[in-house]
């Protein structure tokens, strides 16, 4: 099987060597738990380690903040675009603001999810992208739970027919224990859940991948922690609450 290495340290440890290639994961979590820092490491070590092109969709910010976010990494992203290896997908401005008038794949109906898709499509063509971030692909059907999964594998049927492995950022609420919804969760072949717990007056972060089809993965909770440079996960240590 062809796997896809995530570059995150310790990541592809747990999931015995990778993404399986065209797998579509659903990175589920509450605010605060690293979900858009998960999918912008693992587009960055794409184009930077192993030279594969990506795309990462803003649903939720405004594109020249998802660069000033990769940037504080030390991912300096703009090198790639001009090279034609990254994209990034507007799909928050509408097309609104002057800064928004420079971006090349600009969704002009955020809400339209054939919009998105046609413009996806697109950039997937002109960067020949490897990778794709959807963040977050709540925001598609937040105000319509009725067509999560109709929404969900309509966009599993472009990625993967396109080839590409990809990351489809789920948010749930710091209480919630699911990952979605039902039918997004059946939809996905993978689910990574990453979660933020208060144990004994401090904050612990932690991940376990729920599942992962076409590969054996560690059953595990594993310690993370978010640097300076970006997630690193400890697959030789677990946690339990």
């Amino acid at each position: 099987m062809k796997r896809v290495k995530t570059g995150i340290p310790g990541m592809d440890e747990i999931l015995h060597g990778g993404f399986p290639k065209r797998n579509v994961i659903l990175l589920a979590g509450g605010p605060g738990t690293g979900k858009s820092i998960f999918g912008m490491q693992f587009l960055w070590a794409g184009v930077s380690q192993f030279n594969e092109p990506g795309i990462y969709v803003a649903l939720e910010e405004h594109p020249v903040q998802v660069r000033i976010n990769m940037q504080q990494f030390g991912w300096d992203i703009r090198p790639y675009e001009e090279a034609g290896m990254f994209a990034v997908v507007d799909g928050f401005t509408g097309g609104v603001g002057e800064a928004a008038k420079r971006e090349k794949y600009v969704v002009r109906s955020p809400d339209d999810v054939q919009s998105l898709i046609d413009v996806l499509r697109a950039a997937i063509r002109d960067v020949n992208a490897e990778r794709v971030v959807i963040d977050s692909v709540t925001t598609l059907y937040l105000t319509k739970p009725v067509v999560a999964r109709n929404t969900v594998m309509l966009l599993k049927r472009v990625l993967s027919g396109t080839g590409c492995t990809s990351i489809l950022v789920s948010q749930v609420s710091v209480t919630d224990r699911g990952f979605g919804g039902p039918g997004v969760e059946h939809a996905a072949d993978g689910i990574i859940r990453l979660d933020l717990e208060e144990v004994k007056g401090e904050l612990k972060r932690s991940l376990i991948v729920w599942k992962m089809r076409g590969t054996a993965h560690s059953m595990k909770r594993h310690p993370f922690e978010i640097t300076n440079e970006g997630i690193i996960v400890y697959p030789d240590k677990t946690v339990s609450y």
